[in-house]
């Protein structure tokens, strides 16, 4: 028998500063918009064209807080999470949208590189599991190539 999967990975760029609350607990709520351009043909000039893509992505506690400090709008970043539908009512009209809670982020851009662990081994994510150590990962196909070597 299957289980369900929820998950999800994006690759993009922020498109606000993040933005951060507490619960009445004291736990960070960090909100972040995504965007994540796709690409299709464009079937009337049969042009190539960026179809972007935005996305409201949600952290919390610690992990939330060192990504409110660290990220701003055009960082590029990876996220892998899962996606959570939520719906409200404003002013009698019901509302609704789909959002991915983060268990994980990793800024992207060469000069923000790393991920939240601050030079740390990957911590755990928000379900309790380590991420894997792939220290020791070799590629399939043998031993790992010098990164010297050009691959033609």
């Amino acid at each position: 028998m299957f289980t369900d999967i929820n998950r999800v990975t994006l690759v993009g760029r922020l498109t606000r500063d993040p933005e951060v609350r507490y619960t009445s607990g004291g736990m960070a709520i960090v909100s972040i918009g995504l965007a994540v351009n796709g690409r299709r043909k464009n079937p009337a000039s049969g042009e190539w064209e960026d179809k972007p893509n935005f996305f409201d992505v949600k952290l919390f506690g610690e992990r939330g807080e060192r990504a409110a400090e660290r990220l701003q709008k055009g960082t590029r970043i990876g996220v892998d999470g899962r996606l959570e539908w939520d719906s409200w009512e404003t002013d009698g009209q019901k509302r609704s949208k789909v959002e991915v809670i983060a268990n994980d982020i990793q800024i992207l851009d060469s000069r923000r590189e790393g991920d939240f662990g601050g030079g740390q081994p990957r911590q755990a994510v928000q379900g309790g599991a380590v991420a894997p150590d792939t220290s020791d990962f070799v590629p399939v196909g043998g031993a790992a190539a010098d990164d010297d070597d050009i691959p033609f």
